[in-house]
């Protein structure tokens, strides 16, 4: 079963390395894997960090993670799509772990637990109660690893071009089928949660939810440093 990795990012030169690292590795052990990763446009040296990579196919896409995940979809052939963010690991066998879950015929998607870099309590404690939140809604973010079979993020059009796409798709996708909760934890660099400040950081993640769920449109200032 072929696997398309999908990999947005913008000026992620120094996350890429250990991303790119563990990704990598999963090729080597795995094998039939196509990695698109897309640029929104960087001003670092993020592509010459992937220029090391012969595997890795890099295109350029309009700025947005759901529009850069999308151009990285249209080109790709795999039966599964995994959309993995440009400073998240992946474990060890998760390639093999998604195609074994993929090979179920009512799959639809997915997503791996969720753990942060770093040893604070408190970005533990927040990974916690992001995995059992996705847990009951059925809802993946984006450093989750979210994986999909291909011709349904077809059938219904991709990501849509919107804040917070992960959590949008996952709505559409939870009225098909329920998901695909693999144990295996990803890794996502707790860089950008210390810089911000871990409860500040953690309280806009809220507010954001907050938003969505009363249906108030969500301040630009949320998005800052997401992108």
């Amino acid at each position: 079963m072929r696997i398309s990795v999908i990999v947005p990012f913008v000026d992620e030169a120094i996350a890429l390395p250990a991303t790119l690292r563990h990704l990598d590795g999963e090729r080597a052990a795995y094998g039939d894997v196509e990695i698109i990763a897309v640029d929104g446009d960087s001003c670092d040296a993020s592509r010459g960090v992937l220029a090391q990579y012969s595997t890795v196919q890099v295109i350029g896409a309009r700025r947005g993670r759901a529009r850069q995940m999308n151009a990285g979809a249209a080109l790709a052939t795999g039966e599964v799509l995994l959309f993995l963010h440009a400073d998240t690991w992946l474990p060890k066998g998760a390639l093999a772990a998604i195609a074994g879950a993929a090979r179920s015929a009512n799959f639809v998607y997915g997503g791996f637990q969720h753990r942060f870099s770093g040893d604070d309590w408190r970005l533990r404690l927040i990974s916690a109660l992001h995995n059992y939140r996705c847990r009951k809604a059925s809802t993946f973010y984006g450093d989750q690893a979210m994986f999909v079979r291909r011709s349904v993020f077809v059938a219904i059009g991709g990501f849509p071009d919107a804040p917070i796409e992960d959590i949008a798709i996952s709505q559409q996708l939870k009225t098909l089928a329920r998901p695909v909760f693999l144990p295996q934890p990803v890794t996502t660099s707790s860089r950008k949660f210390e810089r911000m400040g871990i409860w500040t950081s953690f309280g806009r993640v809220l507010a954001i939810l907050l938003c969505l769920r009363t249906g108030r449109k969500l301040p630009p200032a949320f998005f800052a440093d997401i992108r």
